[in-house]
């Protein structure tokens, strides 16, 4: 009886070692962890850093495109299959995102003004009733500016042709 009793008292000893073990160890597991969490949400910025980083895209510049007269429309007559006078009026815009292409188009103004005259008075009513027709005078006038600014400054410049305002009769 008196081994049962010691043996109770080493046992009891035990459960208190085990107990100060597993306390330690749940501990040691609750820091480890607080501490990966920090070092995985607040570490995070040097291979961020490290990553390349997109170029901001600058604001859209808006160069009405004007004529000689200083007039902000072009008016051109239309070839027609119907015989009678068609006429064209329209106001016109380039987009870049540059300002040394916008001083560019001012400057190369009335060489861009003339072509696109040229451009717009070649085309035929019918053809520019169509949305297609529309859609492809936009960007025959869009490459005609882009290979103008190609040949004056040595790259294209402008996104696009933007008609503001187009009217046929």
């Amino acid at each position: 009886m008196a081994d049962d009793a010691q043996s109770e008292g080493q046992g009891a000893k035990g459960s208190k070692k085990k107990l100060f073990i597993i306390i330690a160890l749940v501990a040691l597991l609750v820091i480890g962890g607080g501490g990966a969490a920090a070092f995985f949400l607040l570490g995070g910025d040097s291979q961020e850093a490290a990553a390349p980083v997109e170029p901001v895209r600058k604001e859209a510049i808006y160069t009405k495109i004007r004529t000689l007269e200083g007039k902000p429309m072009f008016v051109v007559t239309l070839q027609a299959e119907d015989g009678k006078r068609h006429y064209m009026q329209a106001y016109i815009e380039a987009k870049s995102r540059d300002q040394e292409v916008a001083d560019a188009l001012t400057l190369h103004m009335p060489l861009i003004v003339a072509r696109l005259n040229g451009l717009f008075s070649t085309q035929t009513f019918e053809h520019l009733m169509t949305i297609e027709g529309k859609q492809q005078l936009r960007t025959e006038a869009t490459d005609l500016v882009k290979s103008i600014l190609r040949e004056k400054i040595g790259r294209p410049g402008i996104e696009s042709i933007l008609f503001t305002n187009l009217v046929m009769q």
